[in-house]
């Protein structure tokens, strides 16, 4: 379901909604056992405060009318700055006004569980990287322009680790909670691979992956204020920069020890995203 689907392969049936309204969410649901709400919106906090909360509770209300399970895909953000490994029972301290955003609606969602009014659960990933994920950070600056044997780019810090999800794990990963029943009314962390790179060690194995010389700059943050004066999506990833300048651990060892799988290697999985670009 999308505001403008496309045929997607594999896929039974195509659906045109706004989730924003609630009267589309109940149609595009009715039928349905199980609803994973994976949208994105665009990356402007604004619209997050306005459409955000309207999503979560439509996409609450239409699962109950339908007598169907709710995945949330989630992100880190309400976590804030973490010192130490982030887990399932890393207490909400947002530091950022879209960190406080995802905080509400995350809290809406376990309020509903709690309340036994819903079975619902909150898979929760690391930033991500992989195959045709042109909106990942780590894909638009080092993936792409490697690809175009250009200079890749890195935030900030690039000595400190920082956890990854690799897209298709996190794929596998809700389609194999969903199938859990013991799994549902609490939060999942989704599959970062142990012992994460630095973006040092992450730019060269992707230049070995794209047959490259590792040449990359880093992104201080005076650059990236100026340069958000003219690209609103730059200004509004300004705020993040907390998870770049420190190390980002996030433990996926709740999923792991469940399932037996820690994810992807980053060396696979970064020669399978480079693959995808050629």
């Amino acid at each position: 379901m999308g505001r403008n689907p496309r045929p997607t392969p594999g896929a039974t049936e195509t659906v045109a909604a706004d989730i924003t309204d609630l009267d589309q969410t109940v149609r595009a649901v009715a039928g349905s056992t199980v609803v994973h709400l994976v949208i994105g919106l665009r990356y402007d906090h604004k619209v997050w405060l306005e459409m955000w909360p309207r999503v979560m509770s439509n996409s609450i209300e239409a699962c109950k009318r339908a007598g169907a399970k709710l995945i949330f895909f989630d992100n880190a953000y309400m976590y804030g700055k973490v010192s130490g490994p982030m887990t399932e029972e890393t207490p909400f301290n947002p530091c950022s006004k879209k960190g406080e955003i995802r905080a509400n609606i995350a809290a809406t969602l376990i309020d509903s569980w709690k309340s036994g009014s819903l079975r619902a659960m909150i898979a929760r990933a690391a930033d991500f990287y992989g195959p045709d994920t042109r909106n990942g950070m780590v894909n638009i600056l080092v993936m792409e322009a490697l690809s175009q044997n250009k200079k890749a780019s890195w935030l900030v810090n690039d000595a400190v680790p920082h956890s990854y999800a690799f897209t298709p794990d996190a794929a596998r990963s809700l389609l194999q909670l969903a199938e859990r029943g013991t799994a549902w009314n609490q939060t999942w962390h989704l599959p970062s691979a142990p012992n994460p790179l630095t973006g040092k060690e992450f730019i060269a194995l992707a230049s070995g992956a794209f047959g490259v010389a590792p040449d990359y700059r880093v992104l201080n943050r005076l650059m990236l204020r100026v340069v958000g004066l003219f690209k609103p999506p730059v200004a509004e990833a300004y705020e993040m920069l907390y998870q770049s300048d420190s190390p980002y651990l996030f433990d996926s060892g709740k999923f792991a020890r469940e399932f037996g799988f820690t994810g992807t290697p980053y060396a696979d999985g970064i020669r399978t995203t480079a693959a995808s670009y050629r």
